[in-house]
């Protein structure tokens, strides 16, 4: 049976409401968007591409009527996938019923669903495909898997005005350089082996840090006082962390940091310093490639996406 409500558009409304699921690693969120015929139509978006025009970047693409979440959070260790789906799968009800409450609309005006199709942990991105899988059979509407690197990009441009940048995207899973250049997104650089965030946490796990680690990491790095060196590994466009993750850990015990227990119970200034010389090393890696990427597709912005950026560092 055909969809009662077609896409791309026309579609036979004059506001189009779309609600979006993330479930790619700890957290199920979901959001209610509207989006009216005279955005569609004005120009802000270029009808070839598909792509937001680069001269009416500063026009919001839409509006967001509400943003709900729920957060799994382990016990002990980091994220335990099946676990995260579970979580997932017995919040999923009441964070679409919130999300729809707090839009003010029901569950029959919405015009499509989204979902983040990947990358991300495979449990829970099937939790929360076959939730948007459900609510779009049930509502005959059209169901869009979206890739949740490009979604951090396109969000970042419409909430920050910037134009046409480079991305560096830096999560627990994913650490990847990325621009758009001859007429699709390109990878310019990324991690080789572990990504950023989870670098962090597993370095902080192995100290008694709770999950997500890099919070507590930054607010001890501010407290550094001394730089100690550390391995850089930059290969070309990409990076790796293992090596620099490893040598932490083997000064922190050499310097008689006791691994598995709170920070608070170690009062060693010496972690102040490596966390302050993680943190730098690190960060440095990142900004020499995303600085490489920058050069070779001759931009002038660089937009900072996923969760490792909110480090004020």
């Amino acid at each position: 049976m055909p969809s009662r409500k077609t896409y791309p558009f026309p579609i036979d409304t004059s506001i189009v409401y779309c609600l979006g699921i993330e479930s790619t690693a700890h957290t199920f969120g979901c959001g209610v968007v509207s989006d009216d015929s005279e955005i569609r139509h004005s120009g802000i978006v270029n009808r070839e591409s598909g792509r937001p025009n680069p001269e009416s970047h500063r026009a919001a693409l839409c509006s967001v009527l509400s943003n709900e979440s729920r957060m799994y959070k382990p016990l002990e260790g980091g994220i335990h996938p099946r676990e995260a789906a579970n979580h997932h799968a017995n919040a999923a009800g009441e964070v679409v019923s919130a999300a729809l409450e707090r839009a003010g609309i029901k569950p029959r005006d919405l015009d499509l669903v989204a979902f983040s199709q990947g990358p991300g942990l495979g449990p829970c991105l099937r939790t929360g495909a076959t939730s948007a899988r459900a609510l779009a059979l049930s509502l005959d509407i059209p169901i869009i898997g979206v890739n949740h690197c490009i979604a951090h990009l396109e969000i970042g441009r419409a909430t920050t005005g910037c134009g046409d940048p480079v991305m560096l995207y830096t999560s627990g899973a994913n650490t990847q350089v990325i621009a758009f250049a001859e007429g699709k997104y390109r990878v310019f650089g990324e991690t080789l082996d572990v990504g950023i965030g989870n670098a962090l946490d597993k370095f902080g796990r192995d100290l008694g840090i709770p999950f997500p680690a890099g919070p507590a990491i930054e607010a001890l790095a501010l407290k550094g006082q001394k730089y100690v060196p550390l391995p850089y590994c930059v290969k070309g466009m990409d990076v790796t962390f293992s090596g620099l993750m490893t040598a932490a850990f083997n000064l922190a015990e050499k310097n008689g940091i006791v691994l598995g227990t709170k920070p608070r119970q170690h009062e060693n200034p010496f972690l102040s310093d490596l966390c302050y010389s993680l943190q730098e090393t690190a960060f440095a890696a990142l900004v020499e490639v995303t600085e490489r990427a920058m050069a070779h597709t001759e931009k002038s912005e660089v937009l900072l996406t996923g969760g490792v950026a909110r480090n004020r560092r």
